[in-house]
């Protein structure tokens, strides 16, 4: 093995180049000629546009176009796709409404966009974007999920009556229903996961360019994937052949999952550089990435739980109410329905659920993918109710779970929504995250802190998501002349460090070091297809892939080398970069192997020829067995100023099994940043729209609170290897979205835990100091009224 094979904590080789400046990212790119493209948005949730006087604007210093939907559609320009028509109940298709890269006669939320100003300063374009006269027609606005199927709420759609996109089932209602009906006792609970703004560090960007000789459109842009941008805009938006749209991406300053999507903008760089024929540049500021970036969340839940009088949950039933915004972004109807409620049972034996899904229109941004996308929704769903039905029927909520938790004897395990767990010892995880964390111990520091004045509160969440599972993955793999290698692959780096784990990949197969390996991504003209990022796929079906060509290129490298040792293939052995004659010293290099196979030296003709491109192998990966299943137990401890409200997390243990681990290292970064941005969603993060103009209300960084340093505590954390994975060769379950997933469950358990001495049951998130601290009000002042 190398030294820094699979299982070691090799530090990024990539943080090398960021952090001193040679970082690539779109606004990094340029290209000669370049203009720049402004967007005018919509001040309106809900308007018709009664007219559009573009001339002035058109005539203004530096313009070189200004654009309407009219110039989109007489060039043939499509809207863009809803890429997952998630057959609803009795298989009826959602209502699918276009998406116009611009508003056509009607916008539809704050920040839609309007017209498309090209100019050859930035300043200029802006300049003239404030000439436009748009004759606005306001309409009255629906920016409330809870509200939106209510009669009297406006409609964002004509065709979408009642403002129902889709309503989506799983499981048999009459049979859940009959069960609860018999149960030993009912606990029902309605709870909101809050709508949060993604806020990647990069705000996304767009350049596009134009040959007119080839025909061909250039886009660069920031992406979880190139492969899935080219194809949309391809086939579905300019519709030419593939290899008309060449997309490009490099550094990328986040992306989870907002930027998997085709967005109006990347549209309006193509089209504009196609017809001015010059490169078109669009950059987007935070102002505009919180009114057009999809958000996330955004879910109205009740739920509904049978108990036998063991309080063991016999059957659940469960109703969402999910926002989809105003137009269907690319997976808007997947991540409510097949990509997060399959997952609704949690870590428990539950042998009958039902749940119903309605997803609606509302006039707001579109909602799709946030980190962990669906799985977050589904288990801050369970995980509340198994800590409010503990409260109901006097136990503790670790006992709670210890009796409704799946056995590890009953691995593999099918789950009563056809999903099965391969592996997995939840009581286990659980029982060592509690002595971690000083479990049975925490009523003495409750006690402390209550001479503090401090309510503290301890909560847990024991959490079960998918990973992988998505598509296919293809990695090429070209052997260098000095034997380094190039590996082109079609994940998408995002800031997680693919370049260190998959040099560990190739490292423990091929035996060279991370310095030997060179990564190339981003580029539909390198490789012919990939699956990009998102889902927590990148690693284990990058990794099977990179290990399939690398299986490839020993087999191309053994085969070389027996014609320079003369020798058969069969007695030729591959040792970290070495190929030698079995039972003797006569070896050469892979460099020496390369060298030959691009030189054609000490080969026959026949293999000089078919080797005159070098050793350049290719595989592809489809994941074809389950989906892989990591989980893991999250404990938080808060304390409460019981003056203020103001909730801090003062303590947090982790342990997570994600079987075999590639870098402990990154791991654990991925879930400190995954926590992070749970116990943010939990405590501070809301998109909030005024409901009677629908106007953005959260815009900024004055209004939307992003999590700091000093909110955040020492993550405690500890990965538990001895349960790889049964469904991949690699034994890997996924890492990257985890701590989203355990976070919010626990930290408002903990919360709830802390007001429960004054009857408090549920809070909703966020868990800001107002709302805490009129709970606590109101429980003065019905203590106060008792007395």
């Amino acid at each position: 093995m190398v030294k820094f094979g699979v299982g070691q904590g090799l530090r990024r080789v990539e943080d090398e180049r960021l952090l001193t400046g040679y970082g690539r990212y779109t606004d990094d790119i340029k290209e000669d000629g370049e203009v720049f493209g402004y967007v005018l948005r919509s001040p309106y949730a809900h308007a018709d546009i009664r007219s559009m006087d573009l001339e002035d604007a058109k005539a203004a210093p530096g313009v070189l176009g200004v654009y309407s939907h009219e110039d989109l559609t007489a060039d043939g320009v499509q809207n863009i796709p809803c890429m997952t028509p998630i057959p609803g109940k009795n298989g009826t298709t959602p209502i699918m409404p276009p998406r116009p890269a611009l508003a056509n006669s009607r916008v539809r939320h704050i920040g839609d966009p309007v017209a498309f100003v090209v100019a050859e300063t930035l300043e200029q374009a802006r300049d003239a974007a404030e000439l436009i006269f748009v004759d606005y027609a306001d309409l009255p606005a629906n920016v409330r999920s809870d509200k939106a199927l209510e009669a009297s709420t406006p409609q964002v759609w004509d065709e979408a009556p009642g403002n129902l996109c889709l309503d989506w089932e799983e499981g048999d209602r009459a049979a859940t229903e009959a069960v609860i009906g018999k149960a030993h006792k009912v606990v029902r609970l309605e709870l909101i996961n809050n709508r949060v703004v993604v806020n990647a560090m990069e705000p996304r960007g767009a350049l596009a360019s134009y040959d007119p000789e080839s025909d061909q459109m250039t886009l660069v842009s920031g992406s979880q994937g190139v492969f899935s941008l080219r194809n949309q805009l391809a086939e579905r938006i300019f519709q030419v052949p593939p290899e008309k749209i060449r997309v490009r991406t490099q550094d990328v300053g986040g992306g989870f999952g907002m930027k998997i999507f085709v967005y109006p903008e990347q549209v309006l760089v193509m089209f504009a550089a196609r017809r001015l024929k010059r490169p078109v540049r669009w950059t987007g500021d935070r102002s505009e990435s919180f009114m057009s970036d999809s958000q996330g969340r955004d879910h109205v839940t009740s739920l509904e739980a049978g108990l036998d009088e063991n309080g063991k949950i016999i059957a659940l039933k469960v109703l969402t109410i999910a926002d989809l915004g105003a137009y269907l972004s690319n997976f808007g109807p997947y991540i409510p329905t097949l990509c997060g409620s399959y997952l609704l049972c949690g870590v428990y034996t539950i042998p009958t659920l039902y749940v119903e899904v309605k997803c609606v229109f509302t006039n707001t941004v579109p909602v799709d993918a946030y980190r962990g996308a669906g799985r977050p929704e589904a288990a801050y769903a369970i995980e509340r109710l198994i800590d409010y039905a503990a409260r109901e029927i006097a136990i503790a909520p670790d006992e709670m779970r210890r009796r409704n938790f799946i056995p590890p004897d009953a691995m593999p395990f099918k789950t009563c929504t056809g999903i099965t767990y391969d592996t997995g010892d939840f009581a286990q995880i659980m029982r060592r995250a509690q002595e971690a964390a000083g479990w049975g111990d925490f009523e003495a520091r409750r006690a402390e802190a209550k001479t503090r004045g401090k309510l503290r509160g301890q909560g847990m969440a024991s959490y079960i998501e998918a990973c992988g599972g998505i598509g296919e993955e293809e990695a090429r793999i070209k052997v260098n002349a000095d034997g380094g290698i190039t590996l082109f692959i079609g994940t998408q780096n995002n800031g997680q460090g693919h370049a260190t784990a998959y040099a560990q990949i190739i490292g423990d197969r091929l035996g060279l070091e991370p310095e030997q390996i060179e990564l190339r991504q981003g580029d539909t003209n390198e490789l012919t297809s990939g699956g990009g990022t998102g889902g927590s796929r990148s690693v284990l079906m990058g990794g099977m892939a990179i290990t399939g060509a690398s299986e490839k290129v020993i087999a191309r490298a053994r085969e070389i080398a027996g014609h320079l040792l003369e020798a058969a293939t069969d007695d030729i052995e591959y040792n970290a970069g070495i190929l030698s004659i079995a039972g003797t010293d006569r070896r050469v290099s892979l460099a020496d192997v390369a060298q030959a196979a691009q030189t054609g030296t000490g080969l026959p003709p026949e293999a000089a020829e078919a080797l005159k491109e070098g050793i350049d192998e290719t595989a592809k990966f489809t994941d074809t067995p389950p989906k892989t299943y990591p989980n893991g137990s999250h404990i938080c401890e808060v304390e409460i100023d019981a003056e203020t409200g103001v909730a801090k997390v003062v303590r947090y243990v982790i342990y997570d099994d994600f079987g075999t681990v590639i870098n402990p290292l990154m791991a654990a970064g991925q879930v400190h940043g995954g926590t992070v941005q749970g116990i943010g969603q939990a405590l501070l993060e809301q998109t909030v729209y005024d409901p009677e103009t629908g106007q953005l209300l959260t815009g900024s960084y004055l209004d939307y609170c992003m999590p700091r340093a000093d909110d955040i505590p020492d993550i405690e954390l500890t990965m538990v290897e001895d349960m790889p994975c049964a469904t991949n060769d690699m034994g890997m379950k996924g890492a990257g979205e985890a701590g989203c997933i355990g976070a919010p469950p626990a930290v408002i358990n903990a919360i709830v835990d802390a007001l429960a001495p004054l009857g408090v049951r549920h809070v909703d998130m966020p868990a800001t100091p107002e709302k805490i601290w009129r709970l606590i009000q109101s429980a003065d002042a019905d203590r106060v009224a008792a007395e």
